[in-house]
């Protein structure tokens, strides 16, 4: 058994997803509201504003096209982490390679070189997002990986997996704040698309800090079993799809994944349109979010300590279920705007809080109990297959999300706005049914029954 983390450095590990956090957060958020711009953003259009057969838009295309690139260098960068004996570690190493390109390309996803509407825009926009997330997975990959290996028992999993979630907000939160601070450049004489860009610079140059403090922090060959696998990336991809619990969670995370990406990236649509409100309320309101979802953070750790994860995790689907049908009807209901949407963020902080902190302890305790039970630590590939579906679904919404907001032409039409709630509430129902399959206890239980195997050996 390799030695126990210290506090400090299960901080210092956390600190790296508030770095990736506030990078993929840029682009989450402002990535669509960017090249599909209304008229109220005061943006100027960079890439072709059309669809072709009715839903397949150049924007929609292009994400379409990042995610699922970003979705199949997943399983190849765990393969390759898995099976690395570099010096420094199978995931450090990967990480500290990845952490200023990934903050290079964060910002250029924002640079036309283009002055106006051009399809060289777009194609520059392609390879831009396509190099971001490539980047986005060589990093992020390997980290979760040493979650399960920093992490020792179900707890310390369940921990490190809390306090991820916190810098994950804390990460959001700062993203969240680019209106406030683009539009303070904005009264300094900035051009509006300049503001913006500088806006990203100055928080992708954070976020860079905060990717480097983990790589630099933690040895892993002190805290880590890193023993490299022998299995190739298909072999790899097979024996983790083999593990039918881990099939059955990770398909219910799928559209949790679409559902939550729809509703993250139309928030800054729901303030401007459908509650008319400044665009700087959406920074309000995301670091209420993340506020919100922290004071839950310490419950949602305890309960699940006490009920088991898929019990709040069902909890959490239903819940997010009521928030999106209440999200349809923003700026129709008979009280102030403002209070529609604190109260949209209220009822959404809670489920945040329990999707932060458990999925990822669900899958160390499934990548335990694999390793355990065939002798073979995969940890990266388990991760790496998890994160590859859910971009699948991030991709899937990018594409609904797009056609949906231009039904009508800019973005700004009310019923495309409206239905994206519609199709986030509907795949939080069917996220919530594969859920309900997932065999918890035969998880923790064979798990416990191999221990006392061993014991007893």
């Amino acid at each position: 058994m390799k030695e126990k983390l210290p506090f400090s450095k299960q901080i210092a590990y956390s600190l790296g997803q508030f770095g990736w956090s506030l990078l993929s957060g840029i682009i989450a958020t402002y990535l669509i509201f960017y090249y599909i711009p209304t008229e109220k953003s005061g943006i100027q259009i960079f890439i072709p504003q059309i669809a072709f057969f009715g839903f397949l838009t150049i924007i929609g295309m292009i994400t379409m096209l990042g995610r699922f690139f970003d979705a199949v260098t997943d399983p190849w960068i765990a393969t390759l982490s898995d099976r690395s004996h570099a010096k420094r570690g199978r995931r450090i190493s990967y990480m500290q390679r990845a952490a200023l390109p990934f903050a290079i390309f964060t910002v250029l996803v924002f640079w036309s070189p283009v002055q106006g509407e051009s399809a060289i825009n777009a194609l520059f926009l392609t390879a831009t997002l396509l190099l971001h997330y490539f980047f986005l997975t060589m990093y992020v990959t390997p980290y979760f990986a040493l979650l399960s290996e920093l992490g020792h028992t179900a707890e310390e999993r369940l921990n490190l997996s809390t306090y991820i979630s916190v810098t994950w907000f804390l990460g959001f939160a700062v993203a969240s704040q680019a209106p406030l601070l683009w539009n303070t450049l904005i009264n300094m004489g900035f051009a509006k698309e300049t503001a913006i860009q500088v806006a990203f610079s100055i928080l992708a140059f954070i976020g860079l800090i905060f990717l480097l403090i983990p790589v630099f922090a933690i040895d892993e060959k002190r805290y880590c079993e890193s023993v490299p696998s022998q299995l190739n990336m298909i072999e790899s991809i097979k024996a983790t799809f083999s593990n039918k619990e881990f099939t059955k969670f990770v398909i219910s995370d799928f559209v949790y994944w679409i559902a939550i990406t729809i509703f993250q990236n139309a928030l800054l649509y729901y303030v401007t349109i459908l509650l008319d409100k400044p665009e700087e309320m959406l920074g309000v309101l995301l670091v209420m979010l993340g506020v919100g979802s922290f004071i839950f953070y310490v419950p949602v750790n305890l309960l699940a300590k006490k009920f088991g994860k898929k019990f709040l995790l069902i909890l959490a689907f239903i819940m997010f279920i009521a928030v999106y049908v209440y999200g349809i009807f923003l700026g129709k209901l008979p009280f102030s705007t403002t209070l529609q949407a604190y109260l949209l963020v209220f009822l959404a902080s809670i489920p945040m809080a329990v999707f932060g902190i458990l999925p990822n302890a669900v899958i160390g305790d499934i990548a335990e109990y694999d390793a355990e039970k065939t002798g073979t630590r995969r940890e990266g590939m388990f991760f790496g297959t998890r994160t590859f579906v859910s971009k699948l679904g991030q991709m899937v919404s990018m594409l609904i999300l797009s056609a949906l907001l231009l039904l009508e032409k800019n973005g700004g039409n009310n019923i495309g706005i409206r239905l994206t709630a519609v199709f986030a509430a509907v795949f939080c129902v069917l996220g919530l049914l594969f859920i309900l399959s997932y065999n918890e206890n035969k998880i923790i239980g064979k798990k416990a029954d191999l221990k006392e195997i061993k014991k007893e050996v």
